[in-house]
């Protein structure tokens, strides 16, 4: 996208237009965007000034001394409160009156959603458009008193002759008197009238309606100090602040519109927050000591002492064992001898020989607290104190005169919270005026006019930072452009509700959930060792590993713990999420990995990006390898060795299963309780009767039916119609019913055949299959007794309904020939049955001379062999090997039998996987040697690994449970290729960075303005988009959702920091 992209579209700036001076006069809807008549407007007008002209009544009586001041605000409070109801109880009723015509109403959806009909200029649309009313009873009596209330104190507060004391200046009375009222009335009409929707919004729903008690409130908060001076005798500072404040209400109403005044809950949560921190010592700050441990110095110059060329965990640890021992040094320091130094040099202050006062009980019960939850906060401040007293001499002084050691160190530390503030703030401003020209990308027709006007107006810029810093609010850079306001005051974690409730949950989201308890481990030593620099609540972090980037806040800090909330942002890169990483991707190089012929304290390259490298971790995780198959699976010879490999591999599996099962029934009961359970048949004796086979002729049906339509092509290599559908069926899982929970399997979802076909189905099988029309649903399956030459043989013979294939005589001998005797007494051999009480001692031998349960494993991996690759002898292509292993193979007759059984077609499946990952190894490590060579990998496979494809549920079940190595098989039809990928669970180093923090807040100020209140959700809006300095599109994605999308998103984690 070019960087001209709209900051608006044009239906969002029609939408804001109509919005804005809403939200200016509190609620008035005078741009509709369609024709209204007249009375709707003067309706508004009228009941926007009906405040005024109920408190002019009072202000008239007034005047003329027919009553007293109070008098006269409880007049006038009580035409409001009582009009207010009327107001409501009109809504109401137009509500009543107009429900049934409502419910017959058809909606239009070819009209603007804001357009109404209406009929009269008292009618019940028209009351309803103007008067929306309150969604609760209770609401509706609770600010109708609101109302009233107002409306009587803002008659009192604004009286000219109250006025006229304050200044003694007519001009300024008229003024005040004039626009004070116009406060008044904006913030009467959002109260009962009808609430605008505000530019500074924290919650995305107003469940409780309080967004209308946001403007009155503050208009109380003027009024309580007007109420003070009139009560309070001798207070000048009272009286010089009522002053200033009433000149300040008159700019009330920008003030709302700039959105700098914050809602009443955040106002609430920040205002809990700012008195933790600094009434009762709860912010922390860092020592000059946690910078050794850091990769750059104060994020300029990097540390001599920091291990250079670091890419391995062993050569980390190893080069990082000095700095570990001065970690160890500051943390004695930080959590043994600097605490009760200072609590010893602060019990000797001579403020706590005297009579305590009120200050003196504030701020040292703080700064007490303080040196256990803050321990170098408190540090920091004690020593800018003592320094600061030893510098002032003169006993004089206000410093020295006035405030006691506790009301200092409180000073100080606001003071240096604000200070850092200042610098964050300023830093992140000249970032996005330098940037939004030297990036190219960010060029905009208006960049030359706005770098102008900050540079002339940089004073105003500064003061903007300040105040900002000041309220402790974000500096909100509208639409990401140089064009600054101050955002409101908000808590630090920026976002409404419990941390990590919500998250874009997805197939990704599972390598977060793995790797988070490892690198919450890491962080544990990164923050007690002072690694990742000023850890203060509010801080942000960016930790990278291959695609993978984690964004870390940090909550809470204390003695000896931290709070944090851990994020992962989407693997599937965009184009702007791509260039951002690689952004990110090129810092952590620089500073981690390109470091071995750099001079002593080079400089930080990446100065002023709001990321500045700190350390890397060792975390275990996945890492995450791709390989083009181009060589392996289209090699000849490769392909023609996989059904020889898939028949062992098949063999194997099976022995292993009726194994495992044999284990189950010993466990359950006697050997003979589940034979006779198990197999009814072997009760009787005689020769049993075998079904009819399939004559030789009758494999034409299963080797050269593939479904063919009308515009097939019989040069096609695959089939079109009912196998394509058969392919997307497959992906969907069609066979299984059962939930199987066999170690590595794919479980898959059913889809029931029907049983009954249409009469074109029936005669298309009966003409091509050349085989009559049959019931299926009243066909049985007649199953081959089985006569073992050994007892114990039943122990791993295969299921009844696995041996029903309908396979040609002639395919069961050839696969005899075929059949890998010596490896099939191989597994035997390897068998211990130490489940068995009592076993004869040739029970092996006995085994393998049993010739019928060699022939139930032949037709086992027949049937199995006929089902994946029908019964022809050619080498399968790469095409079909993809198939088979995603388990979308063409539809067949040997399918369909074998999707029939779904634990058979489980393991085949498997198998096959098996084999394929075999293929692979065999090609990349070499030929399998020997038989133990081959059971070797293919225990390996079964414990250590899970081959199968990463969109299945077992695949992020096997990420949960930490298999060593994941295997997947991948096709890009766009280049043609297929891929191999790996995941090996290991440790490994993750590079971590510091966020500017106040870039981070200025951001989702602007991104919570842009989508709850411009409603600008365009997902190629301007601000949306990348920028490799601010990285504006990550941070995006890191805000809480709804307006951000974060694939992961951990609960509040508890960090021990001993």
């Amino acid at each position: 996208m070019g960087p001209d992209v709209p900051l608006l579209n044009d239906y969002k700036q029609e939408f804001f237009l109509k919005r804005f001076p809403q939200t200016v006069l509190g609620g008035p809807r005078f741009k509709l965007g369609y024709c209204a008549p007249p009375y709707i407007y003067v309706n508004q007008i009228i009941l926007f000034l009906m405040p005024w002209v109920l408190g002019g009544v009072g202000t008239l009586l007034y005047q003329l001394d027919v009553m007293k001041d109070y008098y006269t605000a409880a007049l006038s409070g009580g035409l409001m409160f009582v009009t207010a109801l009327i107001l409501q109880m009109a809504n109401i009723y137009a509500k009543q009156k107009t429900v049934t015509v409502e419910r017959m109403q058809i909606q239009n959806t070819l009209t603007d959603e804001d357009e109404f009909e209406f009929s009269s200029c008292v009618g019940s649309e028209t009351v309803k458009f103007i008067i929306p009313g309150k969604k609760y009873i209770i609401n509706t009596v609770f600010h109708s008193f609101l109302a009233g209330v107002l409306c009587g104190l803002g008659t009192w507060y604004l009286l000219p002759n109250r006025i006229t004391l304050l200044y003694s200046n007519i001009g300024g009375t008229v003024t005040i008197f004039v626009f004070g009222w116009v406060t008044v009335c904006i913030a009467e009409y959002s109260l009962i009238i009808n609430t605008a929707t505000e530019t500074a919004t924290f919650q995305a729903l107003d469940t409780y309606e309080i967004t209308a008690l946001m403007r009155p409130f503050y208009i109380f908060v003027f009024i309580a100090v007007d109420l003070a001076h009139r009560f309070a005798v001798n207070a000048p500072i009272i009286e010089q602040t009522n002053q200033i404040l009433h000149i300040v209400f008159l700019f009330l109403p920008f003030l709302w519109a700039m959105g700098i005044l914050p809602p009443l809950d955040a106002l609430f949560l920040w205002g809990m927050e700012q008195l933790l921190e600094f009434g009762l010592g709860g912010s922390p700050m860092s020592s000059n000591t946690k910078e050794i441990q850091r990769v750059y110095l104060f994020g300029t110059f990097r540390n001599p002492f920091y291990p250079k060329d670091i890419r391995t965990v062993t050569v980390f640890m190893e080069k990082q064992r000095r700095l570990m021992k001065v970690g160890v040094v500051r943390r004695i320091l930080l959590t043994l001898v600097s605490p009760f130094a200072m609590i010893a040099f602060l019990s000797l202050d001579r403020s706590l020989q005297n009579l305590h006062s009120v200050s003196v009980c504030i701020g040292f019960t703080r700064i007490f607290r303080m040196v256990w939850q803050n321990t170098e906060n408190a540090l920091l401040d004690i020593v800018v104190v003592s320094v600061a007293q030893m510098l002032v001499l003169s006993p004089d002084l206000w410093w020295n005169r006035s405030l006691d050691t506790g009301i200092r160190l409180l000073l100080v530390g606001v003071l240096r919270d604000r200070l850092l503030q200042f610098v964050s703030k300023l830093q992140f401003a000249i970032a996005i005026l330098l940037t939004s020209w030297t990036e190219k990308k960010q060029r905009r027709k208006s960049t030359a006019t706005l770098i102008t006007l900050n540079v002339v107006f940089f004073p105003i810029l500064l003061i903007f930072v300040a105040l900002s810093a000041l309220l402790s609010s974000p500096l909100l850079p509208l639409f990401t452009l140089p064009v600054f306001l101050i955002g409101f005051p908000r808590p630090i974690r920026s976002w409404p509700g419990p941390v990590g409730a919500t998250a874009c949950v997805c197939s990704d989201t599972v390598y977060y959930q793995q790797m988070v308890p490892s690198l919450a481990v890491a962080l544990q030593s990164a923050l007690a060792a002072g690694s990742l620099g000023l850890s203060l609540p509010g801080s942000h972090y960016l930790c990278r590993f291959q695609d993978r980037l984690m964004w870390i806040l940090v909550l809470e800090k204390g003695f000896t713990y931290c709070g944090v909330n851990i994020k992962g942002l989407e693997l599937q890169e965009t184009s702007c999420h791509a260039a951002e990483a690689h952004r990110v991707d090129e810092i952590f190089e620089t500073a981690f990995e390109h470091q071995e012929h750099t001079k002593i304290l080079s400089p930080n390259d990446h100065f002023g990006h709001i990321l500045t490298p700190c350390t890397v971790l060792p975390v275990r995780l996945y890492s995450d390898a791709r390989n083009v198959l181009s060589g392996i699976i289209d090699s000849h010879e490769n392909l023609k060795h996989l059904k020889d490999d898939f028949i062992k591999v098949l063999v194997w599996m099976l022995v292993q299963y009726c194994y495992k099962k044999s284990k189950t029934w010993e466990s359950l009961g006697s050997v003979d309780k589940n034979r006779k359970r198990s197999f009814p048949e072997n009760q009787h004796s005689g020769a049993a009767e075998t079904p009819r086979p399939l004559r030789d002729e009758d494999s034409f049906s299963v080797d050269t039916i593939e479904d063919w339509t009308d515009d097939s092509d019989i040069f096609d290599l695959e089939p079109r119609g009912k196998m394509r559908d058969r392919k997307e069926l497959g992906h969907l899982g069609m066979t299984p019913k059962a939930h199987l929970s066999i170690p590595g399997s794919v479980e898959t979802q059913s889809q029931d055949v029907p049983q009954e076909m249409s009469p074109e189905d029936k005669l298309h099988r009966a003409v091509v299959l050349g085989l009559p029309a049959v019931d299926k649903g009243k066909q049985e399956e007649i199953v081959p007794q089985v006569e073992f030459s050994c007892s114990y043989s039943e122990l791993l013979s295969i299921p009844e309904e696995w041996r029903t294939a309908p396979v040609p005589t002639s395919k069961v001998n050839e696969m005899r020939q075929r059949f890998p005797e010596e490896w099939y007494h191989f597994i035997l051999s390897q068998l211990d049955f130490f489940h068995l009480t009592e076993k004869p001692s040739n029970l092996l031998e006995d085994l393998m001379k049993d010739k019928a349960l060699k022939d139930l494993y032949v037709h086992g991996v027949l049937s199995c062999c006929f089902g994946l690759f029908g019964l022809d002898n050619t080498v399968p292509a790469p095409s079909h090997v993809f198939r088979a292993y995603t388990g979308g193979i063409p539809w067949s007759v040997g399918l369909d039998w074998l999707t029939g059984k779904p634990e058979l077609f489980q393991l085949a499946l498997k198998a096959f996987r098996y084999t394929f990952k075999l293929m692979v190894d065999k090609a990349s490590l070499g030929p399998v040697e020997n038989f133990k060579e081959l059971v070797n990998y293919l225990e390996e496979y079964e414990n250590d690994w899970y081959i199968g494809l990463v969109s299945d549920l077992e695949w992020q079940q096997a990420v949960l449970q930490e298999k060593p190595y994941l295997f997947s098989l991948g096709h890009d039809p766009n280049m043609g290729i297929y891929t191999g990928r790996v995941l090996t669970l290991q440790e490994l180093l993750v590079q971590v960075g510091k966020l500017n923090d106040e870039a981070i807040r200025g951001q989702w100020a602007n991104l919570s303005w842009e989508l709850l209140y411009a409603t600008n959700d365009d997902e190629e809006r301007y601000s949306i988009q990348a920028h490799p300095v601010l990285l504006r599109n990550l941070t995006v994605q890191a805000a809480d959702p709804p307006l951000g999308y974060p694939v992961y998103s951990s609960e509040l984690l508890h960090l021990p920091l001993f």
